[in-house]
């Protein structure tokens, strides 16, 4: 599998004038260079042919841009190359139901990052302090051509580095990511899982996430930083925009922006890191994101907790730690009783499941992860353990004193095996 970890630069005033210089060189190679594929008709040959014809005329470029020169071969081609990956990207989303357009040129501001592929790069590991590193560029513009990195964690074992990309962030800070092909973990086959070793999750908006096991995992807390961000914001609007002032203020701006993204990116890499190493399979809801969001309740809630990035960042670690990540279909898991099946509606406001066909009480969200996990094992081929002790619920009693309230007295008992079984227990007499 394709791995990019991604390390902080360190460079200096010197070298930080040389990457802008070379990001800002390859930014108009990529308008030319798009200039140019426009021109050739669509039966002149497929997407590949075409870029490929306008990245041949790179040394003929040369001869009339002599600052190209001083540019590494592999960054001009790999940005010419771009143009096939924003429209392949492009075509992804069309086919999701988004509404695209076409490729336009990029202004200074949005094109923020270039590559070398193969060579023109090195990485010494062994100079400078413990837990640092120098990246080493070939025609790199100016003499200093080492560039301090941290390496927070040490790179996976790897044949070699495929590309190095260096990106400069809205804040000026600059990274460095390091393209290597690993070895995937194998596995385990659906016929030697353990349905112990499984878990289904409920993704919410109150909690984060609620898992069969009884886990309640709550949202991240950014009430600090969204006022942090609100007063920056207020400030950045009274400033002239492109001036100095206005630029300084941009950077605090972006800076209270990255550090809210940081934050829940690594919430969400640590949570998917556990899952898939504590269990052999992960199964959680196919939400429809975007149709979320487009729901008027709720809007911003939706949009910051991040369902789609955090059900990305898992398959990606359950790659990573060869556990199964499988979603299911998240219509009804809520309504579903998990120990007799019968569906009954409630509302949002009612954070409890209790089941009027069989007695059955339970969190709302926790009874949706037993669903969930239901649907999963189903799905995945994995057989109930029969290793499962027997579990009582205690007799519930429910009467609101009032005609529209339902009186339940039952003993509801879990069969052996599943703690999601579907089938419907008997009624204590």
């Amino acid at each position: 599998m394709k791995y990019s970890p991604r390390y902080r630069a360190f460079p200096t005033t010197e070298q930080r004038e040389a990457m802008d210089w070379t990001r800002n060189t390859v930014r108009q190679i990529y308008n030319h260079a798009l200039r140019e594929f426009n021109q050739i008709p669509e039966d002149a040959g497929t997407l590949r042919q075409r870029v490929w014809s306008v990245r041949d005329t790179l040394p003929a470029m040369k001869n009339w841009w002599p600052d190209l020169k001083q540019v590494y071969s592999t960054v001009l081609q790999k940005a010419i190359e771009r143009i096939r990956d924003n429209i392949n990207n492009l075509g992804k989303l069309k086919a999701k139901g988004y509404n695209v357009g076409s490729l336009n040129w990029k202004k200074p501001r949005e094109y923020r990052s270039f590559t070398y592929r193969q060579s023109g790069f090195e990485l010494d590991k062994k100079s400078g302090p413990n837990g640092r590193g120098l990246l080493i560029l070939k025609k790199l513009k100016g003499k200093t051509r080492e560039i301090p990195i941290r390496l927070h964690r040490d790179l996976p074992d790897h044949e070699q580095i495929k590309e190095v990309t260096l990106k400069k962030e809205p804040t000026g800070t600059w990274y460095v990511s390091f393209c290597i092909k690993t070895d995937e973990p194998e596995k385990p086959a659906s016929g030697d899982i353990d349905s112990d070793d499984t878990v289904g999750i409920d993704l919410g908006v109150l909690n984060f996430v609620h898992d069969s096991d009884g886990r309640s995992v709550g949202r991240l807390d950014l009430t600090a930083d969204r006022e942090c961000l609100e007063r920056e914001q207020r400030s950045l609007s009274r400033k002239q925009e492109g001036s100095n002032n206005w630029e300084k203020q941009r950077r605090r701006v972006a800076k209270v922006h990255a550090r809210m993204s940081n934050k829940k990116r690594d919430y969400k890499h640590k949570l998917a890191h556990f899952y898939t190493t504590e269990y052999d399979a992960v199964f959680v809801e196919n939400l429809n994101v975007k149709e979320m969001l487009e729901a008027p309740e709720n809007a911003r809630n939706k949009a910051e907790v991040g369902w789609g990035d955090f059900i990305t960042i898992l398959e990606h670690h359950g790659k990573k730690n060869g556990c199964h990540v499988v979603d299911v279909e998240p219509r009804g898991t809520t309504k579903e009783c998990a120990s007799c099946g019968v569906s009954t509606w409630k509302p949002i406001w009612i954070r409890e499941h209790s089941c009027p066909a069989c007695g059955f009480k339970l969190d709302r969200d926790w009874n949706a992860a037993l669903n969930v996990l239901s649907r999963g094992l189903k799905k995945l081929g994995v057989v109930h353990s029969e290793g499962t002790p027997v579990e009582t619920a205690t007799a519930v009693s429910t009467d609101g004193g009032d005609s529209s309230s339902i009186i339940v007295d039952a003993s509801c008992v879990i069969e052996a095996g599943s703690s999601a079984l579907k089938e419907a227990t008997p009624v204590a007499e």
